[in-house]
């Protein structure tokens, strides 16, 4: 197969895996609601003389399996599970228990354009940008002589035996054994459902993930042919059968309507045809001209048009210079964001005295809010996680000067530090991110950017 590795790798890292900034106004809508869903559920307990409260909430969905992807950034749906006690809620119904969560909301998003929706399987939140976030409602209990709770779904109209953490964990398994390869082919995998804005009926990134699992193509080293060798052998498996069952109850079939086996067929057909166009790659003759273009019909994206059109080797190549050493949380420990952590940053050189950067900023307009070289940065970590096992820390350097200088860093630093200390070498918008560990999972991140001028102290 055609060897077009460094380019696809390139194209993963910056076109595929979701900015920081973007993951964390995600985190940010995530944490907004919840506030918004306890602080209304206060209201409604003076308001109706009740006692109502949340156990436990738990993100779920692509979020919580870390593969959301730059072209769900117009359309992406963040997953929250709202857990209470069985003996808290009493004999609440589903419709009743979503209703609750609902009016709770319904409280604290009068700002909003659309009210808080009561849906089937969950409470939905519509933001105008397309983003909306899901509640899907739990109730927990112990059964006699157990120690660990049980879990039931508020969906339809019965309670159903669901653990909440059930899909990641399984996920976050099969990531573990079969190495980071699968997280980056189910992306890929969901960049290609979504790459053209015609194609609107599409499986979603549950059903993506369970076939990428199930057909992974471990055999190969590279990830451009993993990727593709998984792909076809995800349209031979449609051939036989569009069928996907639940990975944690294999008995539950995830296509419950119509509609679901009309997108499992779409994806067979558009597969097809894109994978026919991919063959070129299997040519021993085949030319790196033919190798971009194939992969710029597969993908329908910019990088590779611009590649195609201008043919640029030595360029890209001299782009690819650098060593592009960034590391990903999500292939490193499992997520469960579940706490909360803030950044907060200081700044201090000779002659100034250490002070808040936003202070610094306004004292000194004629930076035009960039931070000059020749400071020192220190960044401290504040979380209300009880007893951290560890705080890592991530500083990644963007742009040219941070390629050119073959200083762009990212590798994740696992010491247990609440505090970390930086120099403004160049400049850039660079980014600092922290991660909270506890029992093996990070269980809080937090991001925040730092924009270095070309001024000097």
């Amino acid at each position: 197969m055609h060897d077009v590795s460094k380019e696809f790798r390139k194209f993963y890292k910056n076109h595929v895996v979701l900015q920081s900034d973007k993951q964390q106004k995600l985190r940010e809508k995530k944490d907004v609601n919840i506030k918004r869903l306890k602080e209304g559920l206060a209201l409604y307990n003076q308001e109706n003389d009740t006692s109502y409260a949340i156990a436990e909430t738990r993100v779920q969905g692509s979020m919580a399996m870390a593969t959301v992807v730059q072209n769900d950034e117009n359309d992406c749906d963040i997953d929250v599970a709202i857990v209470f006690d069985q003996s808290n809620i009493g004999n609440l119904s589903p419709l009743q228990a979503r209703r609750l969560v609902r009016d709770a909301l319904e409280k604290k998003c009068g700002q909003l354009k659309e009210p808080p929706e009561c849906k089937t399987n969950c409470v939905r939140i519509q933001y105008a940008d397309n983003y909306h976030v899901d509640f899907a409602v739990y109730r927990r209990f112990k059964t006699e002589g157990s120690t660990e709770y049980s879990y039931e779904h508020s969906g339809g109209s019965n309670w159903t035996a669901r653990d909440p953490a059930a899909i990641t964990k399984w996920f976050q398994d099969e990531v573990k054994a079969n190495g980071t390869e699968l997280r980056q082919v189910v992306r890929l995998s969901k960049m290609f459902c979504k790459s053209r804005s015609g194609w609107v009926n599409m499986p979603g990134g549950l059903i993506q993930s369970v076939l990428c699992d199930e057909v992974f193509a471990s055999e190969y080293d590279r990830l451009d042919e993993i990727f593709y060798y998984t792909m076809i052998n995800i349209k031979d498996r449609l051939e036989k059968t569009v069928e996907v069952y639940n990975p944690t109850d294999p008995e539950i079939s995830l296509l419950s309507a119509q509609n679901h086996y009309d997108k499992m067929n779409n994806w067979l057909s558009r597969l097809s045809d894109k994978l026919e166009k991919l063959s070129v790659l299997e040519d021993d003759d085949c030319t790196y001209k033919e190798a971009v273009a194939a992969w710029e019909e597969f993908f329908k994206h910019d990088f590779w048009t611009e590649l195609t059109e201008s043919l640029c080797e030595y360029a890209s190549i001299q782009k690819s210079a650098f060593m592009d050493t960034e590391e990903y949380i999500e292939d490193l420990v499992p997520i469960n964001d579940c706490y909360n952590v803030d950044i907060r940053c200081q700044v201090e050189a000779k002659g100034i005295r250490k002070q808040f950067l936003s202070r610094f900023l306004e004292t000194y307009p004629q930076f035009y809010r960039l931070i000059p070289h020749g400071m020192k940065l220190h960044f401290e970590a504040v979380t209300d996680v009880p007893n951290p096992d560890a705080i890592w820390w991530k500083v990644r350097n963007v742009g040219e000067i941070a390629e050119r200088k073959n200083e762009i860093r990212g590798q994740i630093e696992k010491k247990w530090w609440n505090y970390k200390t930086e120099d403004t070498m160049f400049g850039g918008p660079h980014f600092v991110e922290c991660y909270v560990i506890k029992n093996g999972e990070c269980v809080a991140m937090q991001w925040i950017q730092v924009h270095i001028g070309e001024a000097s102290i």
